[in-house]
């Protein structure tokens, strides 16, 4: 309050943008299964899809061939996005990441309708997810599943000493009548 404000004259000068601020969408293409959750729960409707169905051959002679889904397009219309974030927490293969880019204005509102290429472009932009609190509690999937490595380790640790090496162990004795395969010594 007691020094004068000055104004950031913006092209010039960059604003320095708070961490994780929401600019644009990002698209992490190869991550993408095309399995529609981002369209069906946008409420704005402005995520466009299309794609087709690719089948794989069978690797097993005896197995069936397998379909997957290609992606052919992937666009956002910005004019008509309300930037809520639903796309992005929906997203269970984590394609759509959140970029601070916000100098993408255009001159007709058409040609806010941003294809797979340059969402692909954004995604230099995305910060690195910040790091876990070293203090924080381990999840739960982690630790059942080092419960469970556990108990199997100690499991294969208690039956390699309970059972003998096979290669320290004595060589078996003839049974009576029988040779041991040796020449007797004279």
């Amino acid at each position: 309050m007691t020094k004068r404000a000055v104004t950031a004259q913006y092209p010039e000068t960059q604003p320095e943008l708070p961490p994780r601020s929401r600019g644009v969408i990002a698209l992490l293409e190869e991550n993408c299964t095309v399995c529609m959750l981002c369209a069906r729960e946008c409420p704005d409707w402005c995520i466009y899809i299309d794609s087709h169905k690719e089948t794989l051959a069978a690797v097993d002679p005896n197995a069936r061939a397998r379909t997957r889904n290609v992606l052919d397009r992937f666009a956002i219309d910005f004019s008509l996005c309300m930037y809520c974030g639903i796309c992005i927490e929906v997203c269970p293969f984590d394609a759509l990441f959140w970029s601070p880019e916000f100098e993408y204005a255009e001159t007709d509102i058409h040609e806010l309708t941003h294809e797979r290429d340059r969402l692909r472009e954004w995604m230099w932009t995305v910060p690195a997810p910040p790091a876990l609190d070293a203090a924080a509690e381990e999840p739960k999937e982690i630790a059942a599943a080092r419960k469970s490595a556990d108990k199997i380790t100690a499991a294969r640790a208690a039956t390699r000493t309970t059972a003998p090496d096979p290669s320290t162990a004595p060589a078996p004795s003839p049974a009576p009548g029988e040779t041991s395969g040796e020449e007797p010594t004279t």
